[in-house]
């Protein structure tokens, strides 16, 4: 008889979109506060405290497909 175990997992992708149409692009203070929004909810998320780093490929930064920038970060967990 076979022996096996099987799992369930869900993935939660957070994502903050912000404009960047063209000719002139994103906004540097648009993307930063999007990036602190986004540590934030990391941190809030992984329970670290304000002084503790970030680890440096936590966020994502993407082109959107719709002249956007996204930053993203994704979580896992186990169902059962």
């Amino acid at each position: 008889m076979a022996e096996y175990t099987s799992e369930t997992v869900t993935r939660t992708i957070r994502r903050w979109i912000v404009p960047a149409a063209e000719p002139w692009g994103a906004a540097a203070a648009e993307i930063g506060k999007a990036w602190a929004v986004a540590e934030r909810a990391y941190r809030q998320h992984h329970g670290l405290r304000d002084e503790e780093s970030v680890p440096d490929n936590a966020l994502r930064f993407h082109v959107g497909d719709d002249a956007t920038i996204v930053i993203e970060f994704q979580t896992e967990a186990a169902t059962s």
